[in-house]
């Protein structure tokens, strides 16, 4: 039996308008071609990824500051969900904080990144995150 790997949809969920541009740029500049679909915030990111809006396989890249619902109120609702349990999520955030990381950790997510490391530091965790979803088998939602 072979595996057949379909594209992967990046799931940005990001308030800031200058960032998610700036994370955009960066793909771009990468010549990565997949779509990326953005949410606002936590609360429109739960109704897109519910209502089907991001087809999968898809891996969420999550803000933790954002009102309405920040990131980890969001990650909270997504392992809730058995719809959404199995999400990858990477935290694409500025919060340096050694409780923010805990809890995003004990959550289980992929990976936590610092947004100030805009520039070529950025480049290396977009590079990164090609690398694993050209090699990892993402689940179908």
């Amino acid at each position: 039996m072979t595996v057949e790997k379909k594209e992967v949809s990046l799931f940005l969920i990001e308030d800031d308008d200058v960032d998610a541009m700036s994370i955009t740029r960066s793909f771009e500049k990468m010549k990565l071609s997949n779509p990326i679909i953005r949410a606002h915030d936590g609360v429109e990111g739960l109704q897109m990824l519910r209502s089907g809006a991001v087809p999968s396989p898809f891996i969420i890249l999550l803000d933790l500051q954002m009102p309405r619902m920040n990131g980890l109120e969001f990650l909270e609702q997504v392992r809730a969900d058995e719809n959404l349990a199995q999400s990858t999520i990477f935290i694409l955030t500025t919060s340096k904080s050694d409780e923010d990381i805990a809890a995003s950790y004990q959550k289980n997510i992929a990976g936590y990144f610092i947004k100030d490391q805009v520039g070529e530091e950025f480049l290396d965790i977009v590079k990164m995150l090609k690398g694993y979803w050209k090699i990892a088998l993402l689940p179908e939602q």
